[in-house]
């Protein structure tokens, strides 16, 4: 997982790449939209606005063919994280709802206000404890331009 501490981090870590640029766009326009409802910008991210406790069903979920990225506008939560190789598979990868889900344990992170963070394949996540929060949440598809620093 990767964390940035603003969105101005991520507008200068991330500037190139159309994928990357619509998540500048969806998250400029939140103000525009009605929350918990999907939208989507072109054909490569779709993205709401979620308020309150961060859904859990207490499981690890990975995803394949898209990166989560989430962007938390008010309030804090905490996320367990760990590579999906040190995970057990116990729902196997459906290709429609480009999710797996694994049993296990891994590193526990905070996140806050004003941070994104990026969910990246090859790990999963779940999330912990049940603070409300006020995030943009986007799936970013993986193909086209990949992350710099990989």
């Amino acid at each position: 997982m990767i964390v940035l501490d603003s969105l101005a981090q991520f507008k200068l870590v991330y500037r190139n790449g159309r994928k990357w640029n619509r998540c500048v766009e969806a998250i400029e326009n939140i103000e525009n939209i009605q929350e918990g409802v999907m939208h989507s910008i072109g054909d490569s991210l779709v993205y709401m606005v979620q308020n309150g406790v961060t859904p859990t069903n207490g499981m690890f979920t990975g995803n394949r063919r898209y990166f989560d990225v989430h962007y938390y506008l008010e309030g804090s939560e905490q996320v367990e994280v760990s590579e999906k190789a040190q995970l057990t598979t116990e729902v196997a990868y459906q290709d429609e709802t480009d999710r797996e889900t694994l049993v296990g344990s891994g590193e526990v992170i905070a996140l806050s206000e004003g941070q994104i963070a990026i969910f990246e394949n090859d790990k999963a996540y779940r999330f912990l404890g049940e603070n409300p929060v006020r995030k943009v949440v986007l799936k970013v598809t993986i193909e086209d331009g990949y992350f710099l620093n990989k």
